[in-house]
């Protein structure tokens, strides 16, 4: 709890990760249809929140597979 009273729980005190964007798709389509290019490109330092995405092992390799709305912030690009 805050000393003005607000109840922040365990989750939202920790630390949001750090990773290097490896792949990234072409973007959602609005509601025309049109392609709605990503903010994130391959290269990109990114943080995201710890219980964000899905892990799977791509040849051999554990990746993280997130949505863009899952970056908090773009660390460097």
């Amino acid at each position: 709890q805050t000393s003005t009273g607000i109840y922040l729980p365990e989750t939202a005190k920790e630390k949001p990760q750090q990773g290097e964007v490896v792949a990234a798709g072409p973007g959602a389509r609005d509601e025309d249809g049109k392609r709605i290019a990503m903010d994130v490109a391959v290269g990109d330092i990114v943080l995201y929140a710890k219980y964000s995405g899905t892990n799977i092992k791509l040849d051999a390799t554990e990746v993280l597979i997130l949505k863009e709305s899952d970056v908090l912030a773009l660390v460097e690009s």
